[in-house]
């Protein structure tokens, strides 16, 4: 069975075809494609509240694309989903019944909360019990889960995002509400918090952190250090020696500091930084979509 999942983002849009395979009855999940494109939808709508005509043909053209490879691997099912600058744009609905209409491709604009559980039914399967703090930063918004012993307590979605801090003023309002939740919602545990971090952003601070192992995990003082560090280079310097993308390189440290300010407000030290975003959660919510019609007790 063939699955495909379209994550309309605000900084990039994310393509992935993925085979699912029954082998002696065992369930494999195998990438045949994968395309990141870096549209940043974001830059029109945090300064104009709007697509600019320019960003909307791009957006079709590149939706076009997705829908002739979504025919030729022959998908059995397909979903596409918008974020914070789509569900935001005043006429981000305009574009997707445009899209809808002309090459009968559904996108589906979500909210915060269906952005996080997305996302988060993939964090739980792969979790220990105890307390974990779950952070999604996205270039628009930021999800928020409390999760103990693999059980989701609570969820929030901030206005803070990574490509919305350089395109419109942060709010240190959001900011310091986001942190006060937090704060808020961790005061009562007195065990160790674990945060949990997903995006693009804390994969490449990951990746540059001294503190890479097999736990895949980072601690607050190794991600202090590798900001100060990226604050120190210019735009040009971290594309060139860092070899970051430049729709990365100009918003890491910003998102960074969602990551910190978090992980402070919880008492987080340790960060734990799976592979996963939120094309995995639709992928595994085709998976189990479809269970009842071909594959049936191989959950």
């Amino acid at each position: 069975m063939k699955l495909a999942a379209i994550d309309i983002g605000s900084n990039a849009i994310r393509f992935q075809v993925t085979n699912v395979i029954n082998h002696d009855g065992k369930l494999s999940f195998k990438k045949l494609e994968y395309i990141r494109f870096p549209l940043r939808l974001g830059n029109d709508v945090f300064r104009t509240n709007s697509i600019s005509p320019d960003k909307a043909d791009r957006f079709f053209r590149l939706m076009n694309a997705f829908k002739l490879l979504i025919d030729l691997y022959e998908v059995d099912d397909y979903y596409a989903c918008a974020t914070s600058a789509m569900r935001e744009s005043e006429n981000g609905r305009t574009i997707v019944s445009r899209v809808k209409q002309l090459l009968g491709l559904t996108i589906h604009i979500i909210d915060g909360d269906e952005e996080a559980k997305f996302i988060n039914n993939i964090i739980l399967k792969d979790i220990s019990d105890g307390i974990f703090l779950h952070i999604d930063v996205g270039g628009g918004s930021t999800e928020l889960n409390i999760i103990q012993n693999r059980k989701n307590l609570t969820s929030r979605s901030f206005k803070l995002g990574s490509v919305r801090s350089i395109e419109a003023q942060t709010s240190i309002r959001m900011m310091q509400e986001m942190t006060e939740w937090i704060a808020a919602q961790t005061a009562h545990y007195h065990e160790d918090i674990t945060a949990i971090g997903t995006g693009g952003n804390i994969q490449k601070l990951y990746e540059l952190t001294d503190s890479k192992g097999k736990s895949k995990s980072a601690h607050y003082a190794d991600l202090l250090q590798t900001q100060s560090y990226l604050k120190t280079l210019s735009q040009e310097q971290k594309i060139k020696h860092l070899k970051l993308n430049e729709d990365r390189a100009d918003v890491i440290v910003p998102a960074s500091r969602i990551y910190l300010e978090a992980m402070k407000a919880a008492r987080a030290d340790l960060i734990l930084v799976p592979d996963v975003g939120l094309k995995d959660g639709i992928m595994q919510m085709l998976y189990e979509k479809h269970i009842p019609d071909s594959l049936l007790g191989l959950k």
